[in-house]
């Protein structure tokens, strides 16, 4: 028998033309969809992008949190230009920053957090994503602790001494990510002026990258309190509802949210829940399904109810799935491992400099750079 997860659904969760494309990866597959389904006149550009969400598309703002969901060390970054670990979870570039060039606003999106951010940058725009975030605040507050309990417990002794006390900040929440967009739209209004603010807000792309860490750690996580995965898929829906909602009440009008990959395959799921054959997490995938299923409902709602907007969603589920079933086709060769050390468990603060003699020497082969996040080619065009 099949999973399901291996079925795609008889209706569209993306646009027609999508289903066509197969020489994309996943990620800058649905980017394009997104770019296609918010398209502006052709007398107008697109001024900035803003891009909330988790370790996917966190281009270095955990470095500045007390955190040890952090990347800022070898191997990390080690294909970025300079060989420079940014606090990117890639070897190199990662969707924020190809969305950004993709609409002609800049090769690099940083981070707002970065100490070194101008307002010149900050006007065609920032990624408020951090680390290990979620839908569900409780994701935020406990998803490294959730993924390797007793190392975690470790190192957040020793950060928390060193830190002299101060309590750990795991990621920034969803919330967080949103008072910081607001604190930015203060900041290019005191320099730009209320109207063209107000433009630039308008006519931006907004993207959320997020879910995958509500699923892998706090719902399956060892210190969940939860057993019902449709409620639990519900109030993830509702959180990003929401979120939409707030954006679109601060002048956003072009918003594009993706849905959750097929988390169960990654390496690191693999490892944890995949028995001693590593095989892919089949609850872990039907739960990304079934909130897949629901957010694209939603969407749909949303984007009729808010007038003047364009709200899309984004599958990137089954768009990357093939990446994985089929590596080869591709141009990939291994799919069930990340390049990083051993490839079966090693992602941020496991994944270091002391695995740099195991990690493997051409990652283009690989999907997955460490146990969770895939390679920059895996992100963008072959």
């Amino acid at each position: 028998m099949v999973a399901p997860y291996l079925s795609r659904p008889s209706h569209s969760t993306s646009s027609p033309a999508a289903a066509s494309i197969f020489l994309l990866s996943a990620f800058v597959l649905c980017i394009s969809v997104a770019t296609a389904a918010v398209r502006l006149p052709a007398n107008v550009t697109v001024p900035a992008v803003f891009v909330f969400g988790d370790s996917i598309v966190d281009p270095g703002n955990n470095n500045e949190l007390q955190t040890i969901a952090k990347c800022n060390f070898p191997p990390y970054g080690r294909d970025f230009p300079g060989g420079k670990p940014t606090g990117r979870f890639s070897n190199g570039r990662v969707p924020s920053d190809m969305l950004a060039e993709l609409v002609g606003v800049k090769e690099l999106l940083p981070a707002y957090l970065d100490p070194n951010l101008q307002i010149q940058d900050l006007l065609t725009g920032v990624s408020f994503a951090s680390g290990a975030a979620g839908y569900d605040p409780q994701t935020s507050e406990t998803a490294v602790i959730t993924s390797f309990p007793v190392l975690s417990r470790i190192l957040t002794v020793v950060l928390t001494l060193q830190f002299e006390k101060t309590i750990l900040k795991r990621a920034l929440s969803l919330s967080d990510q949103l008072d910081l967009y607001k604190e930015s739209i203060a900041k290019i209004r005191a320099k730009v002026g209320e109207d063209r603010a107000a433009l630039i807000v308008s006519r931006s792309f907004n993207v959320v990258f997020l879910g995958s860490n509500d699923i892998t750690n706090t719902f399956f996580g060892p210190l969940s309190a939860q057993d019902d995965i449709s409620s639990y898929t519900d109030l993830m829906v509702k959180s990003a509802t929401s979120f939409i909602q707030e954006l679109y009440g601060l002048g956003a009008r072009r918003i594009g949210i993706t849905g959750i990959p097929p988390i169960g395959c990654v390496p690191a799921q693999r490892t944890l829940r995949g028995g001693i054959e590593r095989n892919c997490f089949d609850d872990g995938n039907d739960a990304a399904i079934l909130f897949n299923s629901k957010l694209s409902s939603q969407i749909d709602s949303l984007s009729s109810q808010l007038s003047n907007s364009k709200i899309v969603y984004i599958d990137i589920y089954y768009s990357f799935l093939p990446l994985i079933q089929n590596p080869t086709k591709y141009g990939f060769e291994v799919s069930t491992k990340g390049c990083c050390g051993t490839g079966n468990i090693e992602v941020s603060f496991l994944c270091n400099k002391l695995d740099d003699l195991m990690t493997c020497i051409n990652d283009e082969k690989y999907v997955f750079w460490d146990s969770f996040h895939p390679t920059e080619k895996a992100y963008k065009e072959k």
